[in-house]
């Protein structure tokens, strides 16, 4: 069987990958996951790297910190957006080759819908801590978390990426709907009613409105003045 080596940029991948520098011989295309390669033909004299393999397959730990990549790919998408992010910015501020990153996160969509579940998972164990150590007012508490008056005209990457992709990415749609789900919940727990079926549309309503803040933060009203909204809505939601 013929021995070869993916790459992309060849002597880069295999010094990244092996420490090794291949003298430049007969190249061949092929498509190879959804991708276009190029395979090296290894013949007799050269170093032969061995049969094709991800370098981060099975036994063959990664150079990088998955979590703190895909918080870096968070802020690219937040800032720029997902049509507007592209490869280069992503992997730039991942601090990952080409091949690194393709060999991970396979493309750009599948990279942003892991990154939105990390957020999703990391936002709804923050909420849940602010109602734990809600005190007395578990439910201002969280509804001031979600509406964060402070936290500038970026909005919230879940609520933003729903109002931009959720029409035609229906993974982007089923995500913001567990999320939204989820913050109900939480809300519900924290009112704490006789009535567990009232006690979720009166989270629901909550809910909607820390969300529905979002736009003044969006729209770069004061944090002051969006937190007195805040709190007069909710002396209409409250019995």
């Amino acid at each position: 069987m013929a021995r070869f080596c993916i790459s992309t940029d060849l002597n880069s991948f295999l010094r990244s990958q092996y420490g090794l520098t291949i003298p430049k011989i007969l190249y061949r295309h092929l498509e190879f996951l959804d991708r276009p390669f190029h395979i090296l033909l290894m013949s007799k004299e050269t170093l032969a790297v061995g049969d094709i393999k991800s370098p981060a397959g099975p036994g063959r730990p990664r150079a990088f910190d998955e979590a703190e990549a895909l918080e870096k790919a968070l802020c690219v998408f937040w800032h720029k957006g997902y049509e507007t992010a592209s490869v280069d910015d992503l992997t730039k501020a991942m601090g990952l080759s080409r091949s690194s990153f393709y060999g991970t996160f396979v493309n750009k969509q599948t990279l942003f819908h892991k990154a939105l579940r990390h957020y999703s998972r990391r936002g709804l164990k923050n909420l849940r801590d602010v109602a734990d150590a809600g005190g007395n007012d578990p439910v201002g508490a969280i509804m001031e978390a979600l509406a964060n008056p402070q936290g500038g005209r970026d909005g919230c990457m879940l609520i933003n990426c729903l109002t931009e992709l959720a029409p035609h990415d229906d993974e982007v749609a089923a995500l913001g709907r567990q999320h939204l789900e989820s913050i109900d919940e939480i809300i519900a727990g924290a009112l704490e009613p006789s009535d567990p079926g009232q006690a979720l549309d009166k989270a629901r309503a909550y809910a909607s409105l820390a969300i529905g803040t979002l736009a003044l933060r969006k729209a770069g009203v004061p944090d002051e003045q969006i937190s007195q909204t805040l709190k007069q809505a909710c002396l209409v939601i409250s019995p």
